[in-house]
């Protein structure tokens, strides 16, 4: 529960989600959640592809035509307006410009930024039988794989929005590690913190990642055990936790307090522990009490875990998961 500094971090964002009005149709798609909820967290830093390559607005339309796993991003009245290697060249100009980015909200079904089911059409006009991703986005995510990416419609799903804003301060607290410093006791500390948001999402993943610290050798062998530790990590957290999930964290929390607690207090605790995992009650109810008792009965680990409030309260990410 440590305090994170008040610096928004810096996420890149489709800039029509905004509210400037730069679609081909000179409107815009402001996405309020982006910009009032998340926007409090995040330092948004607006892009919009298109415009950048030099189309206008009003501008006619493009889509994705071709192979769905490397279409072309061409005009939609005039085929022979490809700009698909200039949004690929932006793509490219974004990600060597703005490397302290440590996220990016796109917009779906946008032939430049969407990042899956964008619709690809054949050659003869139909629409092909499989979906594929806008270029811009793709060739940024080609760059950094690892990078959390989300689509603005996905971002309503209190899960996924959850999960994503949890990759997004992981990916910030980690680049703030480098910053500082490699060093093995500094990356073994990282681990620790992150113990339990980890257990949530991939038990298996952070007995295996365990393993991999085991023995995180010096200079360019611990260079390379951080870089294959964090894959693993960011890869793990893409997955979003599921109730069993979480459950099975809250009662390795619960159990660091079996001394202090009385049987009522116990009995309460596991009771909205089953609660939550049957879908009775939200996550925020059992987090709730178990920061109660942790105020009464400070524990230096638990203290340390990003777990127990991984993202700022007043967001209420956990109200509805």
């Amino acid at each position: 529960m440590q305090p994170r500094s008040s610096a928004r971090i810096p996420v890149g964002i489709s800039q029509c989600l905004i509210g400037d009005p730069v679609r081909f149709n000179a409107g815009h798609k402001h996405s309020r959640l982006c910009t009032d909820q998340l926007g409090a967290l995040f330092d948004l830093r607006p892009v919009c592809p298109e415009v950048a390559v030099g189309l206008g607005t009003p501008r006619k339309p493009i889509r994705l035509v071709g192979d769905p796993t490397a279409p072309r991003a061409v005009g939609t009245v005039n085929r022979d307006m490809d700009v698909t290697e200039a949004l690929q060249h932006y793509a490219d100009e974004v990600h060597a410009g703005s490397n302290d980015l440590c996220g990016f909200i796109v917009m779906q079904k946008s032939p430049s930024c969407g990042m899956e089911r964008v619709k690809v059409y054949e050659e003869n006009g139909h629409p092909a039988s499989a979906t594929g991703q806008g270029v811009f986005t793709a060739r940024l995510m080609q760059h950094n794989p690892l990078l959390p990416v989300e689509e603005e419609g996905r971002l309503h799903d209190p899960v996924l929005r959850e999960n994503f804003v949890n990759r997004v301060i992981v990916y910030a607290d980690w680049q703030q590690l480098l910053r500082d410093g490699l060093s093995a006791s500094n990356l073994l500390a990282f681990h620790a913190k992150h113990k339990y948001l980890l257990m949530a999402h991939q038990a298996p993943g952070y007995k295996r990642m365990g393993q991999l610290l085991a023995n995180p050798g010096k200079g360019e062998q611990l260079e390379q055990t951080a870089t294959a530790y964090f894959s693993e990590l960011m890869t793990a957290l893409r997955r979003p936790a599921s109730r069993r999930g979480h459950s099975n964290v809250l009662q390795h929390v619960a159990g660091h307090f079996k001394r202090v607690l009385n049987p009522p207090e116990k009995a309460e605790l596991q009771q909205l522990i089953v609660r939550y995992r049957n879908g009775v009650v939200p996550l925020v109810v059992p987090m709730t009490l178990l920061q109660h008792h942790l105020l009464r009965h400070p524990d230096p680990y638990l203290l340390q875990q990003a777990y127990l409030q991984p993202h700022p309260p007043e967001l209420s990410l956990r109200n509805a998961i």
